[in-house]
């Protein structure tokens, strides 16, 4: 009986073993899925932040292009209602 109890404890033992190896592989995959997780979501984040920096670049140019269209437009108005002013000041001096 002494003999089958020194091959359950050695065959504990190299379960034991056979396990802790196991264990540490699956901690040294699951470490490598963690780095490229955190690769991933760095290049994500500067993804975003180059995506963010283009949107405020675009924003900026249609404001700009839109205060231009603006003040075209208040240019042309102005000029129509001098216009006016012109061929209302001539009718009344025709009418004098």
């Amino acid at each position: 009986m002494h003999i089958n109890s020194l091959a359950c404890i050695a065959l504990l033992s190299a379960s034991l073993v056979a396990c802790s190896d196991h264990s540490q592989e699956q901690a040294a995959a699951a470490g490598d899925h963690a780095a490229a997780a955190a690769r991933d979501a760095g290049a994500a984040t500067a993804t975003a932040a180059t995506d963010a920096d283009r949107t405020i670049d675009k924003a900026a140019d249609q404001t700009a292009a839109a205060t231009r269209r603006a003040a075209d437009d208040a240019d042309a108005a102005a000029a129509k209602a001098g216009r006016k002013a012109d061929a209302a000041a001539d009718a009344a001096a025709k009418t004098q």
